[in-house]
């Protein structure tokens, strides 16, 4: 067979998602009340390759990020130009936020998803509390990194990154040394994130096919008007916000930047989780994207600690919808704090499934409006969670790539070239391409 006629990897995880949702709805049809498909099948055999699977990739979270980090920062020798990076990086990041909120506020506000018959006095949520803003900032410095990593507390592992690698950078000779240590760890990490994303079809598949077998649908019905309106809110900030950010700042294609970020977003789709694809997406905005070690070990795991565009626009439009529901008016310092409260908040917020709820909570608060209204949408939260997330890590490539040209430390090459780091269609291709 010709090799060129072998199916990529896009295509195969695309392969395996929809027979993942097609398995899962036959047997959802087929054995709805079958004890044997919950309990071998469901909770059984694609819990177990679902989960290993996802774990595969979480395993490399702390490793990656750190090493990568430590990489990036031994380079940067002057301390002006990672202060400049670190300025630019949260200012970007915190200017997208501002963005997703302020449309998604504004559509829900015209659009008005909520109805008032909705609300119900049965409505029960218990949601955990959320950290304040004092303690995340108190908690960004760690009193002891190695639980740090044991826990893996993104911002006290970016920040203790940080100084290890400033400090490799500036003891001359032994620092090279070091550095140069770090820099074969990162190839070896960066060589299992290709061999684990060979297993991804078969991951992907688990994990569609188990959702579809578990997403309560009868929730949707209720809530249609609220679950379309944020995945539009979503698309409008993927494919309309960003693209026209990277056309704007760097002058580049961002049909090419879509087109590269494909396997990232389909990661992030079957996972919702921005740090267990954090993996992916540093692989594909080096090799393929073209960004330098320098820019995206910084730009990547930082933007997967702070910058949820995704779960903001859920909590935006979500404030209003549950505020309408409870016919509550809403006045314009209201929607203010909103923004304000949702950007901080995500400063905070972990890339992990399900976390936006807690921060949600928290932006209800703020407001005055009752925390059970999140009742009503948390049937519906599974699926646009996924969807979020892969708009989450389209904006931490989106800001690497700007950063990356903006500091003269990015490949136009690479970016332009459709082949550039592209996964081979097999195990064998990466081996001998090794």
């Amino acid at each position: 067979m010709n090799k060129n006629s072998k199916l990529g990897l896009t295509s195969k995880i695309l392969i395996g998602m929809g027979a993942g949702i097609l398995l899962g709805l036959i047997l959802r049809n087929l054995f709805p009340e079958s004890l044997f498909v919950k309990d071998y099948i469901t909770e059984g055999i694609l819990h177990v390759v679902g989960t290993i699977f996802i774990s595969s990739l979480k395993m490399l979270v702390v490793p990656l990020v750190f090493v990568s980090l430590v990489c990036g920062t031994s380079s940067l020798s002057d301390p002006s130009k990672l202060g400049r990076l670190g300025g630019k990086t949260i200012a970007f990041y915190m200017f997208t936020t501002a963005i997703a909120l302020t449309v998604a506020i504004t559509l829900a506000i015209i659009i008005h998803p909520g109805n008032a018959s909705l609300a119900s006095s049965a409505m029960e949520f218990s949601a955990k509390d959320a950290p304040s803003l004092s303690e995340v900032v108190i908690n960004i410095v760690p009193t002891n990194p190695i639980e740090a990593m044991s826990q893996g507390n993104m911002l006290q592992i970016i920040i203790f990154a940080v100084i290890f690698g400033f400090a490799i950078s500036h003891i001359g000779e032994r620092g090279a040394r070091v550095s140069a240590l770090f820099n074969d760890l990162n190839e070896v990490i960066m060589r299992v994130v290709t061999l684990i994303m060979q297993l991804a079809p078969y991951g992907v598949f688990a994990l569609m096919a188990k959702l579809s077998l578990t997403l309560g649908l009868e929730t949707l019905g209720s809530v249609v008007q609220y679950f379309f309106l944020v995945i539009f809110v979503l698309l409008v900030q993927a494919l309309v916000v960003y693209p026209t950010l990277l056309k704007t700042f760097t002058g580049l294609n961002p049909f090419m930047f879509l087109r590269k970020m494909r396997d990232v977003q389909l990661f992030a789709f079957s996972t919702a989780s921005s740090n267990a694809t954090l993996p992916v997406t540093i692989e594909t905005c080096e090799h393929r994207l073209g960004a330098d070690n320098k820019v995206a070990s910084f730009t990547l795991p930082l933007g997967a600690t702070i910058n949820m565009d995704g779960t903001a626009i859920m909590q935006g439009v979500a404030t209003v919808f549950i505020a309408q529901v409870f016919g509550i008016e809403l006045s314009l310092m209201d929607y203010v704090t909103v923004v304000v409260t949702a950007t901080l908040a995500s400063i905070g917020t972990a890339g992990v499934p399900g976390v936006g709820l807690i921060m949600l909570a928290m932006v209800l608060n703020q407001v005055g409006l009752p925390v059970e209204g999140i009742a009503l949408i948390i049937g519906v939260d599974r699926l646009l969670d996924m969807i979020r997330t892969a708009v989450n890590v389209t904006g931490d490539s989106v800001a690497t790539v700007v950063i990356a040209k903006s500091e003269g430390e990015f490949s136009e090459e690479t970016f332009n070239d459709s082949q550039a780091g592209k996964v081979g269609s097999s195990f064998e291709d990466q081996v001998k391409n090794a």
